[in-house]
């Protein structure tokens, strides 16, 4: 740059400044294009400020219908007990009204939402006790076509309701189960009871079964003894059996000899014959008798026979008496002591329902009704949702307020002067960046006299000019190099930047054509630089944006002059033949 640039550079700055403050119409509209950016930023900012803490006017209807139910000889109704709940509550414009009211003003819009507590809500509920327990119901009716912000809001009032509801429920389920453990308990305590004493009895019927056994082994010695002496006498028996029937048989033999030797019709009447005639019947009879001797010989062999297997089975018998007694002593042994087991174990687990059961209700119920605390840890709090948001609507105003800037104030061509294109570019530049200087100064003050929550107050203020004024060299470059097309690029990487830059919503909710564009958008980088400077600074995440927006201003101007150069003729015409149509 020679010093005949410097100088016709000079001169257009000069110019400009003269023009500025002799004419006090311009005044007047160069100190509104600097307010008129924060008026952007601020009132956006105030608007979104506390949305969630300022609902008490949203109306919301409610329709009870509860006809109440008796529990425990007591009269409730749930729905009453919400209802007065409600009107202590002011987050939302509570209204009580028919369910017919309710329907037709949610329908019409007069009610963004309405909740109907049905006549069956009470009996429900306490239906817990019940063995058919029955799910209760809300209605929650909402008009999702009046308002998007309201819809959410009222869904939020709607999950209140419920969610105060569950709480009856749950201390309605408190008391009942409460009970129930109180009798559950008691129950424990006595079966351990009754099992212990059972288990005492049974142990005493396994020794009286152990005595038992003792006897059954003596008496089985015995019964041992009794075997053999009758097994002795079936032997004597049976020997005594065959010499009876060995006796029988020589009887049976000399009377038939004596019977066949002896004719009684020779013998002479007289006591010869009659001597003869008895010895031959004797001798008949003494055959008779041996042949029943030798039977009963038989019958007292096989007597002895019995007796011998008798003596067997009765030591048999003995023997599995003892096994049995040992078996029944076992036995009574084990489940004593499964008994004793068992009562020890009812009994610690009544012990622990009966501390359970001496726990303060409420804290039961707080318990039960929210058994897992969250435990809420904030990095780098902030106040409210205002401050929150205003690192997006900041550069947001920051962009609009170049963009008005370079609209209401044109960059000037070179074509037709005495200025070369770069001459024009630099010469005009400095009016810009001294705008956004001041458009940046005032925001900052009104942000402050807002409240805005401001961690480190220099590093901010210095952020804050500095995205003024990367955003003005940026637009105003675009404008002065390719004229009014410039202004259409300007207005596209606007409305581009509003959803792609991940101000308001997570980058990653979006679509991916934004998530796309997200590196590449000068906003991306300004909203971090404000947001760590605002909200409490992460160098890691500062320094990179403040390079990128650096190096975003330097090639902005490298390129914007090399383009001016080139292309500064043709874009002079393209903007007259617009001008010739009347309507640019």
């Amino acid at each position: 740059m020679s010093r005949k640039d410097i100088g016709m550079i000079a001169e257009i700055m000069k110019n400009d400044f003269k023009g500025i403050f002799s004419n006090p119409i311009v005044t007047i509209v160069l100190i509104g294009i600097i307010i008129l950016p924060s008026l952007y930023a601020l009132l956006n900012i105030q608007a979104c400020w506390d949305p969630y803490g300022n609902t008490d006017g949203v109306p919301f209807a409610i329709a009870n219908l509860d006809e109440g139910a008796s529990f425990d000889g007591a009269q409730i109704n749930v729905g009453i007990e919400l209802v007065k709940d409600l009107k202590n509550n002011d987050k939302f414009n509570w209204t009580f009204v028919t369910e017919e009211e309710l329907r037709d003003g949610v329908y019409k819009g007069d009610y963004y939402a309405g909740m109907i507590i049905p006549k069956n809500l009470s009996k429900n509920v306490i239906s817990i006790s019940s063995d058919d327990p029955q799910q209760a119901t809300l209605e929650y009716v909402v008009n999702v076509k009046s308002n998007p912000v309201a819809t959410k809001l009222t869904d939020s009032a709607a999950n209140g309701v419920y969610t105060a509801l569950n709480a009856k429920i749950v201390e309605i389920i408190n008391v009942e189960a409460y009970g129930k453990l109180g009798e559950l308990q008691q129950g424990l305590a006595s079966g351990a009871s009754q099992l212990s004493s059972g288990g005492a009895q049974l142990q005493s019927g396994a020794s009286q079964v152990s005595s038992g056994a003792g006897q059954v082994a003596s008496g089985v010695g015995q019964v041992e003894n009794g075997a053999s002496q009758v097994q002795e006498g079936a032997s004597q028996v049976q020997e005594g059996a065959s010499q009876v029937q060995q006796g029988s048989s020589q009887v049976q033999q000399g009377a038939e000899e004596l019977d066949a030797a002896i004719d009684s019709s020779l013998i002479p009447e007289g006591p010869v014959k009659e001597y003869v005639s008895s010895s031959s019947e004797l001798a008949k009879g003494s055959g008779q008798v041996a042949e029943g001797s030798s039977q009963v010989a038989d019958g007292a062999s096989e007597v002895a026979g019995g007796a011998v297997d008798l003596a067997g089975g009765s030591v048999e018998l003995a023997q599995g008496s003892l096994s049995l007694a040992a078996g029944a002593q076992l036995l009574g042994n084990a489940a004593a002591q499964a008994l004793y087991t068992a009562a020890g174990s009812l009994g610690a687990t009544a012990n622990m329902l009966g501390e359970l059961t001496g726990i303060n209700e409420t804290m039961l119920g707080d318990y039960i009704y929210s058994p897992v605390k969250l435990d809420r840890h904030e990095i780098f709090p902030v106040p409210d949702y205002g401050s929150n948001v205003a690192p997006f609507y900041l550069v947001l105003s920051m962009w609009v307020g170049a963009l008005i800037t370079c609209v209401m104030i044109e960059p000037k061509s070179s074509a037709g002067t005495k200025y070369s294109p770069f001459e024009m570019y630099a010469g005009k530049l400095l009016i810009y960046v001294i705008l956004s200087i001041l458009q940046a100064s005032v925001t900052l003050i009104g942000a402050h006299l807002l409240g805005v929550y401001v961690d480190n107050i220099p590093l901010f203020a210095v952020s804050a000019i500095l995205v003024s004024t990367v955003f003005m060299i940026l637009i105003y470059s675009i404008i002065s190099a390719i004229g009014t097309v410039g202004k259409g690029i300007a207005v596209v990487l606007l409305v581009l930047q509003i959803s792609a830059t991940g101000g308001i919503y997570p980058i990653e909710i979006m679509h991916q054509f934004f998530q796309t564009l997200y590196p590449f958008m000068p906003m991306t980088y300004a909203i971090s630089l404000i947001r760590e400077a605002q909200l409490g600074v992460v160098w890691a995440n500062y320094i990179p944006s403040l390079i990128i927006l650096l190096a975003i201003g330097i090639v902005t101007v490298i390129v914007a002059v090399i383009i001016k150069e080139k292309a500064d003729k043709a874009s002079k015409y393209f903007e007259e033949k617009l001008e010739e149509s009347k309507l640019f």
